[in-house]
């Protein structure tokens, strides 16, 4: 998807990353504040200053080279602390906030790709180039973060509907995620190829 990458589109990225991981990572903490857990603001995570949730390793270096090496960017922001037991609607309340981060990504890109819309032709090129890498990161950040595996957004979901034996399973597994989710991306191939096309076929929608 983001191939070809030269200087100027990089820093297209870079600076695309931060927006939309500082706005997914705040819909987290808003969300879970709407929602009647005031965990978030206590530690200063109702904010849209970027320095409150990106991690210099995971959220700006990471993406970086797998976007350069996989031509799709990985990567993680420092995780918004919510109780699940404060929230209301319990494991539904839950599942709203671990989606809301994703669907901030979602929306963006819909809004980015009617701009592309909208402004094709009518601006210069590089313009329209920028927005169309607005909307391919924030649709490579929905996709990846609703893969149903602890601790991405998506296993919220699947955490309110399962039976309990599954959900002690997935709560085994929070502490070793992040491993096997790059594990599953990086060692085979097919899972990347499922990503990849995922991506492809919402974009085909969009743009």
């Amino acid at each position: 998807m983001l191939g070809n990458l030269d200087a100027s589109a990089i820093v297209v990225v870079f600076v695309t990353l931060v927006i939309s991981i500082t706005i997914h990572e705040a819909m987290h903490a808003f969300a879970g504040y709407w929602l009647g857990d005031d965990t978030a603001k206590l530690e200063g995570r109702l904010s849209l200053n970027p320095l409150r949730h990106i991690d210099p390793y995971t959220t700006l270096i990471l993406p970086i080279v797998t976007l350069v090496v996989f031509k799709v960017p990985l990567l993680a922001a420092k995780p918004v602390p919510f109780n699940p037991n404060r929230v209301k609607y319990e494991e539904y309340g839950a599942a709203l906030v671990g989606l809301a981060g994703p669907f901030s990504n979602l929306v963006m890109a819909v809004v980015g790709a009617g701009l592309v819309q909208m402004l094709n032709g009518n601006v210069a090129l590089g313009i329209v180039n920028a927005l169309v890498i607005f909307v391919q990161v924030n649709v490579a950040l929905f996709v990846f973060n609703m893969i149903p595996i602890p601790p991405l957004d998506g296993s919220r979901a699947l955490y309110a509907v399962a039976p309990e034996p599954v959900q002690d399973f997935m709560a085994s597994l929070e502490r070793y995620g992040v491993l096997l989710i790059f594990g599953l991306v990086l060692l085979i191939p097919g899972f990347g190829v499922l990503l990849v096309n995922l991506n492809t076929k919402l974009l085909n929608i969009l743009l």
